[in-house]
């Protein structure tokens, strides 16, 4: 059952991240959104499995990772999954490892879970919650194990103690208070951190307007977390906006 809670605020969670994937332009996506929040820095980003082995034996980090995003299907198959997985563990201790997958693959998923993996989770159900997905993550106890919802049913039919005691990614907060063109607004705005001409052309509405939703999404916001999160003086209402639209509900610890 899921109950609404809080995350921990900034500077309770400090994640150095790296990410391994072979599409570009993934990795780059990442490393956007782990950008815009203080709880996650990218550390490094690698192509190949390799790369990152590499650059830790060379001392090329400046700060340890101290989570690793892979993606499950850079491995040709679960047997070469569960291997990358435990090169990792043997390389870095205390490492969480975060397999992201783009369609569901009942063994990668049961491999993930078996070589100590901390969460699978499908490409389409995290998205743009990718940083709070990473905050639950470090929340876990050390046997927890995270997967999205696009995995309920294969993971019911696997046969695995943490597959069986997983959680689940939630929902994104839903915001009804918000028009669907002035949620629109502000999620191309904050979250995808377009310009607010950009986000005029590809809303095709003038400059003025959407700057108008961005104010009365900023006032929403304002209304809606009246006790919220104790940001930092210097964070700008825009970020500040991210890191409200793209958290979800805390799942009950119970």
């Amino acid at each position: 059952m899921m109950q609404t809670g809080a995350m921990p605020g900034i500077g309770a969670i400090n994640l150095n991240v790296a990410v391994i994937d072979s599409d570009f332009y993934a990795r780059h996506a990442i490393n956007a959104y782990l950008a815009w929040d203080r709880r996650t820095r990218v550390v490094g980003k690698f192509a190949q499995l390799g790369d990152f082995h590499d650059a830790l034996r060379s001392g090329a980090f400046k700060a340890q990772p101290n989570v690793v995003i892979i993606d499950a299907s850079d491995s040709a198959t679960a047997e070469h999954l569960r291997e990358a997985i435990e090169k990792l563990h043997a390389a870095v201790a205390s490492l969480h490892i975060v397999c992201l997958a783009p369609f569901v693959d009942a063994d990668c998923l049961l491999a993930a879970a078996d070589s100590g993996a901390k969460a699978y989770l499908l490409k389409a159900d995290t998205r743009i919650h990718i940083a709070w997905a990473l905050c639950h993550v470090a929340l876990l106890t050390d046997d927890g194990f995270l997967i999205s919802a696009g995995l309920a049913d294969a993971a019911a039919e696997l046969r695995h103690s943490r597959l069986q005691r997983a959680r689940f990614l939630a929902q994104p907060r839903p915001y009804r208070n918000m028009t669907p063109r002035i949620r629109q607004a502000i999620e191309l705005y904050a979250v995808e951190g377009m310009p607010q001409k950009l986000v005029a052309h590809e809303m095709d509405i003038e400059v003025e307007t959407v700057r108008d939703y961005i104010r009365q999404a900023y006032d929403i916001l304002d209304e809606l977390h009246p006790d919220d999160t104790a940001y930092p003086l210097d964070m700008h209402r825009q970020e500040i906006a991210f890191m409200r639209i793209t958290a979800l509900t805390l799942p009950d610890k119970s």
